[in-house]
């Protein structure tokens, strides 16, 4: 079993499921790189860079075909994956699954053009004054990120997986909606099915126990149940 964190998460994140999920299967659990004990970013990353990184990453550690936990940005770079590659997971679970990008309002685009002349004659007070939260507390490099990951719609790569998907969404996730990202990935995925819980964006983490037993009865539905290891790779693996 792969797990996979969000944005400007680790994969500490995982904590309460990899102790109750190593009882049962391999975990391994890192950190994308410019997250966690990885290294920072040299250069801007797309979802389509981290999907690569990951498959050389599962090469590295012999993994083969694991089903993968995925959570919020990490979702998009699984679906990313399972879309280029049909065989790199066996079965996929995500929560707070994120990549939708959603119809462009006119106060949008108004921001965004207000934006780009600001940025010309004062580029501090720009990137200080607009954006997300989250965006401004990032260094230039990974803000460049940033922008690529949120801006790439991942319907398409939804649509091409073939794996069975369980869509874990918390009910009070004002992040990911489950009326609006969760539904859209469960009519666009063929083999999905889509699951309420009580919880937010980390309802994975708030209500550990739940989660825990909806993974477990879909990893294992219809397989029998088997012990493996677990790791937590440091520095990208």
């Amino acid at each position: 079993m792969l797990f996979l964190h969000g944005y400007l998460s680790c994969k500490e994140s995982f904590y309460f499921s990899v102790e109750e999920l190593k009882k049962y299967c391999r975990v391994t659990a890192p950190d994308f790189p410019g997250f966690g004990s990885s290294s920072p970013l040299t250069a801007a990353w797309s979802v389509g860079d981290y999907a690569d990184w990951l498959y050389r990453f599962m090469r590295a550690e012999g993994l083969s075909r694991p089903c993968v936990v995925a959570h919020s940005f990490g979702a998009r770079v699984a679906i990313k994956l399972a879309a280029a590659r049909a065989d790199a997971f066996s079965k996929m679970v995500i929560t707070g699954g994120a990549g939708i990008v959603k119809r462009r309002t006119a106060a949008y685009r108004a921001r965004v053009r207000a934006y780009r002349v600001v940025k010309k004659f004062a580029p501090r007070f720009a990137e200080s004054k607009f954006g997300s939260g989250e965006y401004r507390t990032l260094p230039p490099v990974m803000r460049e990120s940033y922008k690529k990951i949120v801006n790439e719609d991942l319907r398409a790569a939804a649509a091409a997986i073939g794996v069975p998907v369980c869509l874990i969404y918390g009910r009070e996730d004002g992040v990911t909606p489950a009326c609006e990202e969760g539904l859209t990935f469960a009519s666009l995925m063929r083999r999905s099915r889509l699951e309420i819980m009580e919880g937010g964006h980390f309802c994975f983490s708030e209500n550990h126990a739940e989660f825990n037993s909806k993974v477990l009865a879909f990893v294992f539905e219809g397989e029998r149940e088997q012990v493996w290891e677990y790791s937590y790779p440091s520095e990208g693996r």
